[in-house]
């Protein structure tokens, strides 16, 4: 069965998933919110700022949460993180977001969290993995014991992510998947959708996926110049109409990486091959 707004399930040995109240296009069943522990807990990704879905946490938990970890600051990952800290007292940790309208401002940490630090509760570590690509302060948390990775939006089931400039970066985004294929991961806890097995083969086939997209891309400018709103439906035919105005972010990403490789350039917002 798919999952569901306010499905609770234990996916692996001291960690529940909580699936928050906001189902749709870009979030699929709602953001999953993680609790890792037994009698006091790390939150990792509280959701979207709903009293229904931070109760249920508080409940769940017994407001025994020591510290809040968020991935990143996109507006459907963050904004409870706030509101469960001054109920249950707990600090906040992760990285403070780029200032514009997809990110959430209310998150300020109490603690930065660096890439390999370790966060610790009871018998259990995470391991903290800076992957920048979808959001500049995009974090990873890797459960070393159970070798499971809570991806936040890095790696989601069923779909790629959108990477959108300026906070999005496509090449950032594919050194941080190549950097997970040198850690010990055996599952990945997305932050949206099931639990994804056979870790290292989806790294290496959204990798693939984002190389194909890239030739296309290329392709497409050996034919001439374009804009973003002409090229979308040559470098995306192969997906439904109604993602096109979406598929604009990551093409855009791709075409600035082509631009860092001497590959393109623009000019007044017309892309061709340098």
């Amino acid at each position: 069965m798919p999952l569901r707004s306010g499905q609770l399930d234990k996916i692996a040995p001291g960690v529940q998933r909580l699936v928050a109240n906001n189902p749709g296009f870009l979030t699929g069943p709602g953001t999953n919110t993680y609790l890792v522990g037994n009698s006091r807990y790390l939150v990792i990704d509280p959701g979207p700022d709903d009293p229904v879905h931070i109760q249920r946490i508080m409940e769940i938990t017994g407001g025994s949460i020591d510290a809040i970890l968020v991935t990143h600051t996109h507006r459907d990952h963050s904004p409870a993180a706030k509101a469960l800290a001054q109920a249950s007292g707990a600090a906040l940790l992760g990285r403070a977001a780029m200032v514009n309208e997809r990110n959430d401002s209310s998150f300020v940490p109490t603690r930065q969290l660096d890439d390999g630090d370790v966060v610790r509760i009871g018998n259990l570590q995470l391991r903290a993995l800076h992957t920048p690509g979808h959001a500049s302060n995009h974090l990873c948390y890797l459960l070393e014991a159970a070798r499971l990775l809570f991806s936040g939006d890095h790696l989601m089931q069923g779909s790629t992510v959108v990477i959108a400039p300026p906070d999005g970066h496509m090449t950032s985004y594919l050194n941080s998947l190549r950097r997970l294929q040198g850690e010990a991961i055996d599952g990945i806890a997305p932050g949206h959708g099931e639990v994804i097995q056979s870790a290292q083969d989806e790294i290496a086939r959204i990798i693939a996926h984002r190389l194909r997209r890239e030739a296309k891309v290329l392709s497409a400018l050996t034919h001439g110049a374009g804009t973003l709103e002409t090229l979308v439906p040559v470098v995306y035919d192969d997906v439904d109409v109604r993602v096109h105005a979406l598929a604009q972010s990551s093409l855009h990403a791709h075409l600035i990486k082509l631009q860092e490789d001497g590959l393109a350039d623009h000019e007044d917002g017309v892309w061709r091959l340098r």
